[in-house]
């Protein structure tokens, strides 16, 4: 009755509407109402299976005992698991049906910069809607490629509801937050930004809270930036006194308004030059430029 009623396209895309590497059965339920249905969704339905038994390898890597489990889950966390590559990708996919994911902890040195590009192109449109805390410290993003890809998933409306994103020891330098800077920016929502132990230094803190203005002509940016951040951690980078200054100014000037905590210990910048950092941001933020 079904191959009466529909074209093999259309119960081909029916099906793929159907896949859910964490919860199978309806596709394969669906596939098993009739034998020509069967036939013509074979090839999707083994990549239904390998890619239901991708996730739930990945998911057993985080303590997870079953794909429901991983499904259900509102905190995830891999820390020195291993996680490969193509491990990353697989998480990556995941993150349209993590419905309730609400924080995500990663600690993945080994999937080094190529994992961590592989897992942010699979964040689509929408992708893991309720994260609100995103940690990926020790895994290296380096400068370009993987910070681009991070802005890239942020862009296109991954991870809509991001408050507090860590990036501590990830090895962003300069280029690394230029490249990641617009997309932070256009994220006014976001509330924590740590981006402690990176080699990052002065060009790269101008482009995240004092950018230079659009060229003539061009029009101005959605967003006037970062201004429900609450919390800021630049410890043990590379920022000197011009950076402090470039800061200090940015403060003065009215950016950063919700700011609270901005912690600054370990930097190469002299005491004077922390000194005007901490009499820019004024009473209401605490400041800890701990030597």
């Amino acid at each position: 009755m079904l191959g009466s009623m529909l074209s093999g396209d259309e119960q081909r895309i029916i099906f793929s509407q159907m896949c859910n590497v964490l919860g199978p059965g309806a596709a394969v339920a669906f596939s098993s109402a009739s034998s020509e249905l069967r036939t013509l969704t074979q090839a999707q339905q083994q990549q239904l299976k390998a890619g239901h038994e991708a996730a739930t390898a990945l998911g057993r890597k985080a303590g997870k005992g079953s794909c429901k489990e991983l499904r259900e889950a509102k905190r995830v966390e891999w820390d020195h698991k291993g996680l490969s590559v193509d491990e990353m990708a697989t998480l990556g996919r995941l993150g349209s049906v993590l419905p309730v994911l609400e924080e995500l902890r990663l600690s993945e040195p080994a999937a080094g910069p190529d994992g961590m590009q592989r897992l942010m192109a699979g964040l689509g449109v929408g992708a893991m809607p309720a994260l609100a805390t995103l940690e990926i410290s020790c895994l290296p993003v380096g400068d370009t490629g993987a910070a681009s890809a991070l802005a890239a998933a942020l862009d296109r409306g991954a991870l809509p509801r991001l408050k507090l994103l860590d990036l501590g020891n990830a090895g962003i330098g300069d280029a690394g937050l230029v490249a990641l800077a617009p997309a932070l920016r256009r994220r006014p929502a976001l509330e924590e930004l740590r981006l402690w132990g990176n080699p990052l230094g002065d060009e790269g803190l101008a482009a995240l809270v004092a950018p230079p203005p659009p060229p003539a002509g061009a029009p101005p940016p959605p967003t006037r930036g970062l201004t429900k951040l609450k919390v800021l951690s630049l410890s043990y980078t590379q920022i000197t006194d011009v950076g402090c200054v470039a800061l200090a100014s940015a403060l003065e000037s009215g950016a950063l308004p919700a700011l609270k905590n901005l912690f600054l210990r370990g930097i190469p910048a002299s005491a004077a030059a922390k000194v005007t950092v901490q009499v820019a941001v004024g009473r209401d933020c605490m400041v800890l430029v701990l030597e």
